[in-house]
């Protein structure tokens, strides 16, 4: 009884395990963000691409190549020459991603490392030409000029080969050794021009100054001069009577100086003299 439940289990056990594996094999399943294109080995790549989700294949007869249809960034380097044959080197981060309704002429053509054949040898040929166009100075100058020129070219010469760029930037530029030195020279030599203008600017302005403040001087001496000749020796008389009040005022506030009357008193003459002032401190 147990030989014969052991023979039926074996011939069922095989059938059952060849349809599970056909039946997995003839299952596959494509992600969010990638499409499908099925390789026959009779009729080739079938000009359909699958969508997302699960689908059905012809085992062994059939393979599904999956593609990944998200923007990728990519790099692109070179190093080249200017159009005033100054050594620069270039970088730049392109977004890219397949044409959706290509995939079967891109995979017959390039394979699925479409972006590794094509962008770097089409980037370099697109670099190397536009900043042949320019200038050293004008790659600086006119970097936007630059990075919409290259955009351009390359979008052109991507879409021959079924990629399309979604952006296209430049992310490092730098110059050769020589070329830097005489930026650094010339940004040097127009501070010190800006300086020696200053200094001049300057020089020029304290002259006005000095020219303004003896113009005022003399018009002061000159409405003084005026004053005396009008009111006679009045004005120097109060003003002597002034400074005379200041002195005094000074003296009498330090105290090593003492008053010793000159006079004899009374109305007199003698009463009428300036008192005697002596410094007794040492």
């Amino acid at each position: 009884m147990s030989q014969r439940i052991a023979d039926l289990i074996s011939k069922i056990a095989v059938p059952v395990g060849l349809t599970f594996f056909l039946g997995q094999s003839a299952i596959y399943d494509v992600p969010g963000g990638k499409r499908a294109v099925i390789f026959d080995r009779l009729s080739g790549v079938k000009t359909d691409v699958i969508g997302e989700g699960t689908h059905f294949l012809i085992p062994w007869l059939q393979k599904a190549v999956i593609f990944d249809v998200r923007t990728k960034p990519k790099t692109i380097s070179t190093t080249t020459g200017s159009k005033d044959l100054q050594n620069v080197s270039l970088t730049l981060r392109v977004l890219t991603r397949p044409e959706v309704r290509q995939l079967p002429k891109i995979y017959q053509s390039l394979g699925l490392d479409y972006d590794e054949r094509v962008l770097p040898a089409i980037g370099n040929e697109i670099l190397k030409s536009i900043v042949a166009q320019f200038d050293a100075a004008e790659l600086i100058t006119q970097r936007e000029v630059v990075s919409a020129r290259i955009r351009q070219e390359l979008s052109r010469r991507a879409n021959e080969f079924n990629i399309q760029l979604e952006d296209v930037s430049i992310t490092h530029m730098t110059f050769g050794r020589e070329f830097t030195k005489a930026v650094e020279q010339k940004q040097i030599a127009q501070q010190d021009a800006e300086r020696s203008k200053y200094l001049v600017e300057k020089a020029e302005q304290e002259k006005k100054a000095a020219i303004i403040r003896a113009e005022g001087e003399a018009e002061s001496a000159d409405a003084v001069s005026k004053a005396l000749a009008k009111s006679g020796d009045g004005l120097l008389m109060i003003r002597r009577l002034e400074a005379s009040k200041q002195i005094a005022e000074t003296l009498a506030r330090s105290p090593n100086i003492t008053y010793l009357p000159n006079g004899k008193g009374g109305d007199g003459e003698e009463g009428s003299k300036n008192s005697l002032l002596l410094n007794i401190g040492r």
